[in-house]
């Protein structure tokens, strides 16, 4: 069964760093883009960063140059190091990354079950 397990949320202070992993596991033939979205309470999913399968990487706003997003092809991974974190980055933060499954027809867009990063003083 194909899935993606995300790690590394957490408790920090504002200022702190985290860094989130997410591996994907199963019978999977390739791997397009790969993604992270968060959703706070109240509100929608949103993008904070992609990263296509050449390394190319785009960011929310309010993240850029905070927050990097890259990828282990080889370990079919994506992580988004975080640092400079502020209250209003507290959110479940979801990984999702576009698959090519053995049996599959087509691509189709997986995600993980999310992990809570709060931001508190």
């Amino acid at each position: 069964q194909v899935q993606l397990v995300e790690s590394g949320g957490g408790l920090v202070q504002p200022g702190e760093s985290l860094r989130l992993s997410c591996a994907a596991s199963g019978s999977i033939r390739s791997i397009g883009s790969m993604g992270w979205y968060r959703q706070a309470p109240g509100k929608q999913r949103d993008l904070v960063a992609a990263i296509t399968s050449g390394g190319t990487a785009n960011y929310e706003d309010s993240v850029k140059g905070r927050f990097t997003i890259s990828r282990d092809n080889a370990k079919k991974s994506v992580y988004l190091q975080m640092n400079s974190l502020k209250p209003e980055d507290t959110a479940v933060y979801y990984c999702n990354a576009d698959l090519f499954v053995v049996g599959g027809r087509y691509n189709q867009i997986y995600w993980g079950q999310g992990t809570q990063v709060t931001v508190s003083s």
